[in-house]
Parts: C-alpha cells; structure tokens; sequence
C-alpha cells in the first residue's frame, strides 16, 4: 500500500465518518426514544434502532464514495449475516485489496439514551482472508458522536508510522481546530483514573475480585477514580487524552473462567482504533503483553489491557500477568 494511497483512505474513512455523524444527529433530532428500541439481536451484539440509521448510511456512503479501484471488503456488525458485503458490489471477496472493519456506533447504549458521547470506529488493513488480523490495520480513524447538547466533537486519525491528526469539529459553524492529545506520563495509578471493565452482571465478581487484587499488589491506596465508559474507542480516547491511566477489559478470561456464554464482551470492530493511541505512545495490548490477535470479524471476543504509557506498562504489567497466571 503506497503512502499517498493510505493517506487518501485516512481521509476517506473521515468523511465516512463525518456523514454518520450528521445521520445520527438527525435521529437525534427526531427522538431518543425511538432510537433506543431493540431491532434485532445477532451473533455480535444487540442491535438498536439507531444502529439502523447508521448502518444504512455505511453503504449508501461506500457505494457512492469508495473508489472503484480499491475494491474492498466491509465488515460490520449487522451486515453480512447471508453473505460478504463488498464494494463495487458482488466483487468476490478473494478478489478484493482491503478489508475495512467499521463499527458505526461504539457506545450505542450511552448515546441512545443522551447520557455520553459514543464513538463511531474505522480501521483498514490489506486483505488477506481470514487471515487478516488487528496486527494487519494500517489505517485507523475514530469521530465523536456527541450528546444532543453538546456543539463540539474530536475526531483523530492516523496511517501507521505517521503522526496522528486531531481535529475538534465545531458542529455549528463545521470549522476544524487540530489539538495535540497527550497520554498521562504519571508512573502510578494512586488519585488518577484506571478502570475494569464490568458494565454486565456477567463476570462482574470475578473481575472486581481482580481489579482489587491488583491494587492491594500495587499498594497503590484508596484514591483511585473508576470510570467505566461503555464504549472500547471512548476508552481509548480517554487514554490518549491523558485523562485515564490504565484500563483493562478481561471480560473473556472471566467468561472463560466462569463457564459463562456471553456476547457481552469486546470485539475485533471495538478495538480497530487501538492503533490512534498506539502512535501517541500508549501501550495497549493483550493481557499477556503480547500484541493484540483477533481475526477482523464481528465475533471473536477480544480481552485487552491499556497503559497510558510504558513506565505504566513496566509496574503493572508483570503483576497482573502474575494475578492472571498468564
């Protein structure tokens, strides 16, 4: 993939964007109560009216944008459940140059109620069937999808080995204003924000057992702030932004652990965006400190752990290694 090349997708996937944020305002506009009915429920998640709204817009975008040359692959929650989903359309898939894995709406349950931002989530990585994995994505794009009172939303993407571009969008007037994100450089955890994710009754338990262990391991005292933002990509905002310094989504070990069968946990469309705060110099990984691994589908439950920064990954990796037997 030519640099000029991977520069025109980062773009494009940011106009993508731009269109699903419009269309999911416009929703707004109508009513949060309707975008909070359940419309169907798949292998991958529950799907909610508002979910609808930006799916549609996803393939109208893709068949009047995407460049007929870069024949592609989309992979989305929602779509494909008879067959793959290509552009130009009926392209067979072994012919295709590039997976794209969109999630359109990461944190549909805090934004269909008005209650916080969702994210809306992009990544692309040349195609190699199913063999193309989160290791593979050489682009990744992520936009806001603000509350309905709110009149600012950030948008930050980047081609792998180049320098991420944040811009603040004003969603009045449309004007653009680049800022530089900055993940914490604290070295401890001790009255700053590091977090477990447990929005679900399943597991809930046996991750708080965890979470606390490994604090008392730490000694890191009582001031520790958690925040669990219902959304993977609003997580690794957070971080990047320098506002949380750790958090750890291990729902799969519990569930594994506990014999649960659950949906409920992240996926590879949840975590497409990990390579934004890779490039600012956050380290976000596999529980076992390995780099992540999960083919670009919909299904594959994804356990991950996020460090501000490596000072953070040198404290607390090797103890919740040890705390997990990993």
């Amino acid at each position: 993939m030519k640099p000029a090349e991977l520069e025109q997708v980062r773009r494009l996937l940011c106009r993508l964007q731009d269109a699903i944020g419009q269309s999911v305002r416009a929703a707004q506009v109508r009513g949060s109560r309707r975008m909070s009915r359940v419309s169907a429920i798949t292998s991958a998640d529950t799907i909610y009216a508002i979910d609808k709204v930006s799916e549609a817009t996803v393939l109208a975008w893709f068949a009047n944008n995407w460049p007929r040359p870069w024949s592609v692959e989309l992979v989305m929650e929602g779509i494909g459940e008879d067959g793959a989903v290509t552009f130009p359309r009926g392209t067979p898939v072994a012919q295709t140059r590039y997976k794209c894995i969109i999630d359109p709406i990461d944190g549909t349950r805090g934004l269909m109620y008005d209650k916080r931002s969702a994210w809306s989530l992009a990544a692309l990585a040349p195609q190699r069937g199913a063999k193309t994995d989160l290791r593979d994505i050489q682009v990744a794009v992520m936009t806001e999808l603000p509350v309905s009172k709110q009149g600012l939303a950030d948008q930050l993407s980047v081609v792998r080995g180049r320098r991420v571009t944040a811009e603040r969008i004003d969603l009045k007037t449309h004007r653009r204003t680049k800022f530089a994100p900055r993940p914490s450089r604290a070295t401890g955890v001790a009255h700053g924000f590091a977090s477990f994710a447990k929005f679900f009754p399943p597991g809930k338990a046996w991750l708080a057992a965890k979470e606390e262990a490994l604090w008392h391991q730490l000694g890191a005292g009582l001031e520790i702030f958690d925040d669990q933002y219902l959304s993977s990509g609003g997580q690794l905002y957070e971080l990047l932004m320098g506002h949380d310094r750790f958090v750890a989504d291990l729902r799969p070990l519990a569930f594994a652990q506990l014999r649960v069968r659950s949906a409920l946990a992240c996926h590879p469309y949840d975590i497409c965006t990990a390579l934004i705060a890779q490039e600012l110099g956050c380290c976000v990984t596999a529980p076992d400190g390995q780099p992540l691994r999960a083919p670009l589908d919909t299904t594959s439950p994804v356990a991950w752990v996020g460090y501000a920064n490596p000072a953070l990954a040198r404290r607390i990796g090797p103890k919740l290694r040890k705390l997990l037997k990993l």
